[in-house]
């Protein structure tokens, strides 16, 4: 495919922003990284740049720590609630594809190196999100831009597919194909990157350690001795999992998963996309209603022993991609902080101007204070995913589970919320499970791993 020139795009035609950080003069050849930290702008530059750019020549795809595109149909426990899948209403992998009209040598090879081909008949809704990122990476492919510009592309994949997706980038920028990659960190660069433009901010101040540290471990301990739920005894079991096995028509999840998690420690789940770690999350946060007919115990209760959702959701703390997804209410950050305290997708009852108090010193814990009164979807993703981790930490949960929690998080922020969660978790009767597909982001407080495998 020769070099592509973006046509039309003279320095008097573009904005401003445009002009001055060199987007509209990208040369054949030259493939660049966006970066900034969150709220720099990043986005809104690529979308100014898109307005001057011929519709049939760019791909434009964004994983701004969700699933993918945005579906305005998705909520919550829509994947979880899938035992029944109804075909009329959920396309499978190979449907959606063959809209799309592009040579077949070609698709196969995009299929085989996603390794998409064992899921064709797969239904997306079923997909975990590191198999739907795959998914749209190779849709977008099989138009054959000119100009393909990602937004956080190797979030949520596992190493070996930041790998293999490193390589064929590099591989389409041989055949002419130019990149944008837009990126908070730069923890993964093709070789065939040639330029990086950086958007400079007011960075935010270094976090202290010793001080941020010590606000987390000033919070009054609770005192469970007369909460009836909550197990007694030392190091109690949080969680046990005896034979579980997670279907979804034919395709197995989870296969014979015996775990158990006792008090105070400190998990990290780890896996290949797919290998059914959230999944398992989803079992433990009573969000999958496949669990009630597994052997779980969840604080010592057996699931579908007559313990209510809100048993169990009172003492966990929890923040996902799927959840991130779900939270399109555009409602003022701090009520998305306070939907927390009652275990909510938006809030739909008034907190107590006490609680409210709770929220904003999490706010500000997090460094996002100054949010309080901002719309959620008006936020960059980075600040949407620290609103969220406020709301899983708002009501001083002894279960804290945090699946990929510092996707689009730059590295300050990231740093922050590490240090959030180490302190936190040192704390008495404080249990830990985390999802990442990076090890640098493993806060050192981990003591335990379960790796899950492909069935």
């Amino acid at each position: 495919m020769p070099g592509f020139q973006t046509p039309s795009l003279e320095p008097g035609n573009l904005s401003p922003e445009v002009a001055r950080f060199g987007l509209g003069q990208l040369r054949p050849g030259e493939n660049v990284v966006l970066i900034g930290d969150n709220a720099a702008g990043k986005s809104r530059l690529v979308e100014q740049f898109l307005t001057h750019c011929p519709y049939d020549k760019v791909q434009y795809i964004a994983f701004r720590d969700t699933y993918g595109v945005s579906d305005s149909s998705y909520y919550l426990q829509k994947r979880w609630n899938q035992i029944e899948i109804d075909p009329e209403f959920n396309p499978t992998v190979r449907e959606s594809l063959s809209r799309i009209r592009c040579e077949e040598d070609y698709k196969q090879r995009l299929l085989t190196f996603f390794h998409l081909t064992p899921l064709l008949d797969a239904y997306l809704i079923s997909l975990s999100s590191g198999e739907l990122r795959r998914f749209h990476l190779a849709k977008a492919l099989l138009r054959r831009p000119q100009i393909l510009i990602i937004d956080n592309p190797f979030i949520g994949l596992d190493a070996q597919t930041r790998q293999m997706l490193s390589g064929l980038l590099d591989e389409l920028s041989q055949k002419g194909i130019q990149l944008v990659l837009v990126m908070s960190r730069l923890d993964v660069v093709p070789k065939c990157i040639t330029g990086v433009i950086r958007l400079d901010t007011q960075a935010a101040p270094a976090p202290d350690r010793s001080t941020l540290g010590a606000r987390v471990r000033a919070i009054p301990e609770k005192d469970l001795s007369q909460e009836a739920f909550y197990p007694k005894g030392t190091a109690p079991e949080i969680i046990r999992c005896n034979g579980v096995t997670i279907r979804y028509g034919q395709r197995t999840i989870l296969k014979d998963l015996n775990w158990v998690v006792r008090e105070g420690e400190r998990w990290v789940v780890s896996g290949a996309n797919g290998s059914g770690k959230s999944t398992l999350l989803s079992c433990v946060c009573a969000d999958n209603p496949q669990s009630y007919a597994c052997d779980i115990e969840l604080f010592s209760h057996r699931r579908g022993g007559g313990e209510t959702i809100w048993d169990i959701k009172k003492h966990i703390g929890y923040v996902s991609p799927e959840m991130h997804r779900a939270y399109q209410k555009n409602i003022p950050a701090q009520e998305v902080v306070a939907s927390g305290l009652f275990d909510t997708v938006g809030l739909f009852q008034h907190a107590t101007p006490e609680q409210m108090a709770v929220c904003h010193e999490w706010m500000d814990i997090f460094g996002i204070r100054d949010l309080a009164e901002s719309p959620f979807l008006k936020l960059s993703s980075g600040e949407q995913r620290l609103c969220l981790l406020a709301r899983a930490f708002v009501k001083d949960p002894e279960l804290l589970i945090l699946d990929e929690p510092f996707h689009g998080l730059d590295e300050g922020r990231s740093l922050r919320a590490k240090i959030i969660i180490e302190a936190f978790v040192r704390r008495a009767h404080k249990t830990l499970i985390m999802i990442s597909h990076f090890r640098s982001e493993y806060p050192s407080c981990i003591d335990h791993e379960l790796e899950l495998q492909h069935h």
